[in-house]
């Protein structure tokens, strides 16, 4: 492990773990995509990482959400966009700012299947965020033959603890 600036922007050493930011592969608006075991490695190597969530309401209820429990955290919950219009939420950015104690701080965030996620992270970094990264995949992942989801990637499929909204 190298020493110096280290993993996610934080002082000491860097983790083993490849990330799109250290290997240079910067993505255009926002610090890249990392699979959901890198945002689980990352949310339990770094006490400031904070997990946001920006699926809907009854996406959260009914089909569940990331359980940080073991890592004594909690998601930050803001939709990216309204449930039922779908409308993008004007106080998104303004309200997840007052709840990351950083600007510095990784934030990962998580959606249905890596979309709204990704838009997210990049409007966090318009506004400062220097380590906003989206996690690639979502919660659910992408449809597979069946059309269903959760067998082919995302949180789920990866096996990380979660639990009913």
């Amino acid at each position: 492990m190298a020493s110096g600036r280290g993993f996610w922007g934080m002082s000491g050493e860097t983790s083993k773990t490849a990330l799109p930011e250290l290997l240079g592969a910067k993505p255009d608006g926002y610090a890249g995509d990392v699979s959901p075991q890198e945002a689980w490695n990352v949310l339990s190597e770094n006490s400031d990482a904070v997990l946001v969530d920006v699926r809907t309401m009854p996406e959260w209820n009914f089909v569940g959400i990331s359980d940080l429990d073991s890592l004594s955290k909690t998601p930050v919950f803001e939709e990216w966009q309204s449930f039922p219009t779908m409308r993008v939420n004007e106080n998104f950015v303004a309200s997840v700012a007052t709840k990351i104690s950083s600007q510095d701080a990784p934030v990962l965030f998580l959606c249905r299947s890596g979309a709204r996620s990704r838009a997210a992270a990049i409007a966090m970094t318009a506004q400062g965020f220097s380590h906003a990264y989206n996690i690639s995949g979502g919660f659910e992942g992408d449809l597979d033959e069946a059309r269903h989801r959760s067998n082919r990637n995302g949180w789920k499929a990866a096996g990380l603890p979660w639990k009913q909204g």
